[in-house]
Parts: C-alpha cells; sequence; structure tokens
C-alpha cells in the first residue's frame, strides 16, 4: 500500500495561454481595422492593423505548431480528405487557416487602393476573426467537469478580450493622431468594463457553487494564482484602466497608451489564469 502514487498533470499547458492572448490580438486589430471602413478616425490604423494581426497570426501558428508532438501533422489541415468534420478541431483548424487567406488577401486588395473590394473583403475577414475568440472560449466550455470553464460566458468574455487587447495594441499604432486616439479610448474604456462585468460573474457563481467550484475559487484568488488572476488581471489590469480612462489623464495619447498596456498585462494574466487555475485542483487529488 503507498507503493504507488499518481501524479496528475494538466492537459493545457501555458503555451496555449500565450496563443489564446495572441489569437485575441489579431482578433481585435482585425476588427478595428474593419470598422475603419465606417469610421474616419480609424483609418490611419487600417493598415498597420492588418499587418499587425498577418504577423501576430504567424506566430500563433507557430505556436499551436510547436506545440504538436509531430509538428508536421500540422499539414493534415490543408487535406480535406483527412480532416474529421464531426470534431470541433477540425472547424477550429479551418476557421485558423481562412482567416489567414482572408487575410492575406485584404491586405493586397488594400495596397492596390481598391477601396470597395478592400471593404468587402475587411468585413469577410473580421467575421472569420470573431471565430477566432468564440472558438478559443468554446475549447474550454465543452468541458463539462471544468469548474469556470464550463459556463457560456467564456466565449464572450474572450470576443471582448480580444476587442480590448486590440484596441490597446492599436493605441500604439496610433501614434500621435488624437482623433483615432479618442476612438479607441471609447473601444478601450467599453471592452474592458464589459471584461469587468463578467469576470465578477464568474467570480461570483464560482464561489457559491459546489465544493469543486469552491476550490477552483480558492485557487484562483489565493496564492501565486491569485496574485496573477486577482492583482494582475483584474486589478491592474481591469480596475485600474479602468479608472485611468475615466480620469481627465486618460483622455490624453499618453494616458490611452498607458491604459492600453495596462489592458495588455491584463489580458495575458486573465488568460494564464482562466487556463491553468481551474486545470490545478485535478493535480491536488
Amino acid at each position: 500500500m503507498g507503493d504507488y502514487v499518481w501524479f496528475h498533470d494538466v492537459s493545457w499547458h501555458a503555451t496555449y495561454a500565450i496563443y489564446f492572448f495572441v489569437i485575441g490580438i489579431v482578433a481585435g486589430l482585425s476588427f478595428l481595422s474593419f470598422l475603419s471602413w465606417h469610421n474616419e478616425a480609424l483609418k490611419p490604423i487600417r493598415a498597420s492593423s492588418a499587418w499587425g494581426a498577418l504577423v501576430l497570426l504567424a506566430m500563433g501558428g507557430l505556436l499551436l505548431i510547436a506545440d504538436l508532438s509531430q509538428p508536421m501533422r500540422f499539414l493534415n489541415i490543408l487535406n480535406p480528405f483527412y480532416l474529421n468534420f464531426s470534431s470541433p478541431l477540425a472547424w477550429g483548424a479551418l476557421n485558423i487557416l481562412s482567416f489567414g487567406i482572408a487575410l492575406v488577401v485584404y491586405l493586397l486588395v488594400i495596397r492596390k487602393g481598391d477601396g470597395g473590394r478592400g471593404k468587402w473583403m475587411a468585413g469577410i475577414a473580421a467575421l472569420l476573426a470573431l471565430g477566432l475568440p468564440i472558438y478559443t472560449g468554446f475549447d474550454l466550455t465543452v468541458h463539462q467537469s471544468r469548474p469556470v470553464w464550463n459556463t457560456p460566458i467564456i466565449p464572450v468574455l474572450f470576443v471582448a478580450m480580444a476587442i480590448a487587447s486590440g484596441s490597446a495594441v492599436a493605441s500604439l499604432l496610433a501614434g500621435g493622431n488624437a482623433a483615432t486616439q479618442a476612438t479607441l479610448r471609447q473601444y478601450l474604456l467599453w471592452s474592458t468594463g464589459a471584461v469587468g462585468v463578467m469576470l465578477v460573474s464568474i467570480l461570483g457563481t464560482t464561489h457559491h457553487g459546489g465544493s469543486a467550484q469552491e476550490l477552483t475559487y480558492l485557487i484562483l484568488t489565493t496564492g501565486t494564482m491569485g496574485l496573477i488572476f486577482v492583482g494582475i488581471g483584474i486589478v491592474a489590469g481591469t480596475a485600474a484602466p479602468i479608472a485611468l480612462l475615466l480620469a481627465p489623464f486618460g483622455r490624453q495619447q499618453s494616458g490611452v497608451v498607458l491604459a492600453g498596456l495596462l489592458v495588455l498585462a491584463g489580458g495575458a494574466a486573465l488568460r494564464y489564469a482562466l487556463l491553468m487555475g481551474p486545470q490545478q485542483l485535478q493535480t491536488l487529488y
């Protein structure tokens, strides 16, 4: 008795948290590039947002490929006869691939200065980009026995974090353009506010749930994980940017940029904690 000890490990490692963070920025930048066709204030970041999304998409793809036990198997997603279309993973792979193609076509179109086609391609790319955070959240939501993950609010939370993260990066790309910064300030404020509301909802339902939920709540709010989730993610990365943007300083370029940097730090922390925290419970028993 006691000769054997079963060490439980997490299924999703920190690499995925980095991927979630990167792909959220990709989606957010794609939204903003599309919106630039409908809001003149965002026009200065139209091309830079699209190029930034393409670069980060390549980085995210490399992260996924590197995480495979046999990296060359990523070529299978290029073969429609290999894919199992009853699997959500197949649809996720197709979403990423089709978005990448649409984004490249969009960049070629706007480089040629074709406004009519550019507007249409921006819409197609943005629609496919919307699937990136939704699918990311769906990947977590379908785990029925995992507290925090198994709630329909997770995909919505990931969309809100994508808009916030994308707006934060766009505030760096906008430079000293006052009109663009003013518009991005609004997107930052409202999307970060939405993230805050959903986080409060998740914490409340988790704290008053069953024993597994309560233990997960303790993991997320105490110790090192509590510092990451509550300290960096909620306080520094969500509440502080909202307070900053509501203050007079938050209406200045430097204030918007500072708020954006805090949102990026908070977004990275939240994604890490939401991914790793609920998995820690299985390592204890």
